[in-house]
């Protein structure tokens, strides 16, 4: 990935710091929100202290019925509280009640954003001790109806909106923020929102939903995340006619007017909050995400989740699966549907591994993964008329028009799809690559449920239940001539908050490509032999908290190791480190 994305910046590298970069930023646990700081005690600070009727509105400190007799005198909340007090395990049980009976799965989004806003602690509690049955409602697949709607839904705003209107006061707009110690910031402009399009300014669920996943599975602390949108417009005429859209009424900006605007932002964020600020570029649409990489990688703390997240929670997936189907990376034969920012970042970590492995230049492992796309698969007589991030994958061939023709053909042992367009692995796709493979790993990447390649149950029964199968989006299990399949979800919550904190504990100033490997192999390494029995190539997400530090441990070791960590001296132990670093939600009891 390193070596296209130096193409484009004319062989300049991350690990070329340059000497205009100054190391500053760095943050304090101001509000007792690590684990090493549980058993202290903790004054509720705002402006001042907290209390009473501004206490039992304040999100961060508020407890509700959880505030003890003592905590009643002590900040005037007698007669503002029903008189009994309750625990925080019994408030957990009642609202997982309540959440439970909403039958549409928009209704609980809604009633999760509600808690969140009233009750920060509550909010990330419910959802660490519930992951698996919470983030598919906070996140994909139910967060992009919520950004189709978020017009409608909208209640009070979360996050910062820099608009064109903000031209010229970007460093303005960022200092209304409350807080001043911002460790990772989410940004989107909004055009690519998962497989659903141009969603303009109301793009801001996925900021706000990744964050929250920053916080509930890396451990990142909830005052130093900031979701932010950018709002250049949108071509989406629905919403322009629409009169509930929250955004600009205009079409998008484009060429200079639009690169002017985010040079303004990265700029203002370096300077507002230091060199070691991670900057998370989110469904942005192909052409902006990756000469945005590329442009602010060597001069900023930047990660684009859709290429980089993708490929690394995808090659710990593969990696995995060799226990399933057997040989090593560079056996295999990858297809791809979809030449994206994740496909094209997929092909091309596969084969910077590939190539670790082997010891062989990349240009000669790229050459065992090929690419379709709308029109055909990737051959070099396409070569002139492809986008740049295309070309390293234009190999020599005959033309092929369609996905069942190229599947014929190069006769993939692994299918993998990101192409964001629902029910293109058809029966006959499946049928084909499994009449050539005992076990078939076919991926199917693409987001939300809608828009997955194919479903589990397609998976299975057209494989005749031989196929490895894992989805972007979450499938409930699949029985098949009398044996149930649980499928995996290859899901970037696995990969992006453990990078994410092991950049933040180690106060890494750049992000490298062997930082996604390190996190790549670290996932792997925490599928069990219990997990490889049901089929599964992931890990449970109930044990998030716990490969997230792993993974933070091990891209934080890399970040020394390749010089870019500024918090010194190292940590002996980088794992105890990193889960002491983490955000706990339980309640704190207040002097």
């Amino acid at each position: 990935m390193e070596s296209t994305l130096k193409a484009i910046r004319d062989g300049e590298s991350v690990l070329d710091l340059s000497p205009r970069s100054v190391v500053s930023g760095g943050v304090e646990d101001i509000y007792g929100e690590d684990r090493a700081t549980e058993d202290q005690l903790v004054t509720p600070w705002t402006y001042s202290v907290a209390s009473g009727y501004a206490l039992l509105r304040d999100p961060q400190y508020n407890k509700g019925l959880a505030f003890t007799e003592k905590e009643r005198d002590a900040h005037y909340l007698r007669g503002l509280l029903p008189p009994v007090v309750s625990s925080q395990q019994l408030q957990e049980k009642k609202l997982m009640n309540n959440i439970r009976q909403y039958q549409v799965p928009l209704q609980k989004y809604m009633a999760m954003m509600d808690l969140q806003e009233r009750n920060e602690r509550l909010f990330y509690k419910l959802l660490i001790d519930n992951v698996e049955e919470l983030l598919p409602v906070v996140y994909t697949p139910t967060v992009g109806e919520a950004c189709q709607k978020y017009g409608s839904i909208f209640r009070r705003p979360q996050g910062l909106y820099i608009s064109l209107k903000e031209k010229g006061k970007i460093l303005e707009v960022l200092k209304n923020w409350p807080e001043r110690s911002i460790q990772v910031i989410v940004v989107t402009d909004g055009e690519r929102i998962l497989g659903l399009g141009d969603l303009g300014c109301q793009g801001m669920g996925i900021p706000v939903g990744k964050l929250a996943l920053y916080t509930a599975l890396g451990g990142v602390r909830p005052s130093a995340c900031l979701p932010i949108t950018i709002d250049v417009g949108t071509n989406n005429e629905e919403l322009l006619n629409n009169e509930f859209y929250i955004g600009l009424r205009q079409k998008r900006a484009t060429g200079q007017e639009y690169s002017d605007l985010l040079q303004e932002f990265m700029t203002a964020v370096k300077q507002n909050y230091g060199e070691k600020v991670l900057i998370q570029f989110e469904d942005f649409a192909n052409h902006n995400a990756f000469e945005l990489l590329a442009k602010y990688g060597t001069t900023h703390l930047v990660f684009n989740d859709d290429i980089q997240g993708t490929a690394s929670v995808v090659l710990a997936g593969v990696v995995a699966a060799l226990k399933l189907i057997g040989g090593s990376l560079a056996d295999h034969t990858f297809l791809f549907l979809g030449a994206g920012e994740a496909g094209t970042g997929i092909a091309e970590l596969i084969a910077l591994e590939m190539s670790k492995q082997t010891k062989k230049p990349i240009e000669e492992t790229r050459k065992k993964i090929w690419l379709v796309d709308s029109k055909g698969l990737i051959v070099s007589s396409r070569k002139n008329s492809l986008q740049h991030f295309k070309k390293p994958w234009a190999h020599e061939h005959e033309p092929l028009n369609s996905l069942l023709e190229a599947v014929k053909v190069i006769k993939p042992t692994v299918l993998i799809g990101s192409s964001g367009v629902g029910r293109t692995f058809t029966k006959e796709v499946i049928e084909a690559v499994a009449s050539f493979n005992e076990k078939p790993l076919i991926l199917a990447l693409s987001n939300p449920t809608s828009q997955s390649e194919c479903t589990a149950e397609e998976a299975y029964q057209w494989s005749g239940g031989r196929a490895i199968f894992a989805s972007g989006s979450p499938f409930d299990p699949v029985e098949y001539k009398g044996k149930v399949y649980a499928s995996g979800q290859a899901n970037n919550a696995y990969i992006f908050p453990g990078l994410g904190l092991g950049l933040v504990i180690s106060g890494a100033i750049r992000v490298h490509d062997d930082m996604l490997l390190a996190a790549s192999e670290t996932l792997a390494k925490q599928v069990t032999e219990d997990n490889y029995k049901n089929g599964l190539i992931y890990p449970p997400f109930s044990d998030i908290r716990k490969i997230s530090a792993n993974i933070a441990a091990n891209v934080a070791a890399k970040a020394y190791e390749l010089g870019v960590a500024t918090r010194l001296p190292r940590p002996e132990n980088l794992l105890k480190y990193a889960e002491s670093c983490m955000y706990t939600p339980v309640y704190r009891n207040y002097r």
